[in-house]
């Protein structure tokens, strides 16, 4: 399975039937709890029920998280520093640190991008169908229709085995990039695709769709960080629709 997995791929629908089995089984569950009757009936809620008091403790404890308790076990021997006086002996309720919370809220900022929400593609937009064999009767390869980015070292695997076709015309490598700041727009280089919000079928593919975000080649503006170091890539995302214009326009992300 794993090999034919490899050569194939899944199939096209894959994610979405996943999510739709997900959403069934609640309800498949609730089927079968209101079927029982008796003895069975009896064990199956009181499993239920172990589970219920499980996830209220899981949720609550997520909810405590961030509330801090005083600790009456901490014996202060001596003077405190003064950046200690505030503590107090505080325990935390959970053994999540601050600092590790604090830079998730850092990475979510860093993200927070221009177009938080784009239009949904068909896969059928998306694809277009490639009829293959002897006599035309296999119909498992895809053409993209939409813009792509592949790298410098890209080679294309043999005709038996390639599903998905990138065509020469509609690869894309250079990018026009704003600066917010600047107001300046200047033509970058693209490193590759960051997160396609399609679907991670076209970040893996390199498709340049509307609200992608392209990880762009920035060592020719010069920017430095607060350490004094270059920096040479930074995160832009693409505010139009590069199969029409023909070009890729994007923001960076500052």
């Amino acid at each position: 399975m794993e090999e034919h997995r490899k050569r194939h791929g899944r199939r096209m629908d894959h994610e979405e039937r996943k999510r739709k089995r997900t959403a069934r089984e609640a309800h498949k569950a609730s089927a079968e709890a209101q079927k029982m009757f008796g003895h069975k009936a009896k064990l199956h809620h009181a499993k239920r029920h172990a589970e219920k008091v499980q996830m209220k403790k899981t949720l609550k404890a997520h909810d405590e998280s961030n509330v801090k308790q005083k600790d009456d076990g901490a014996v202060k021997e001596g003077a405190l520093p003064t950046y200690l006086l505030d503590r107090e002996g505080q325990k935390d309720a959970k053994a999540l640190s601050t600092a590790v919370k604090d830079r998730r809220k850092d990475r979510a900022a860093k993200y927070s991008v221009p177009l938080p929400k784009v239009r949904g593609i068909a896969e059928e937009e998306m694809f277009k169908v490639i009829k293959t064999g002897k006599h035309k009767g296999k119909s498992w390869k895809r053409m993209v229709n939409k813009a792509t980015f592949v790298g410098e070292g890209f080679t294309r695997k043999p005709v038996k085995l390639e599903r998905f076709i990138r065509p020469m015309g509609l690869r894309m490598t250079k990018a026009n990039v704003t600066h917010p700041e600047l107001k300046t727009t200047f033509q970058l280089p693209i490193l590759g695709v960051k997160k396609n919000p399609q679907s991670p079928l076209y970040t893996s593919l390199g498709v340049l769709t509307k609200g992608t975000i392209v990880e762009v080649n920035v060592s020719e503006l010069g920017m430095v960080t607060t350490g004094g170091k270059v920096v040479w890539s930074k995160y832009a995302q693409i505010t139009n629709n590069p199969e029409n214009d023909g070009c890729i326009n994007s923001v960076l992300l500052v």
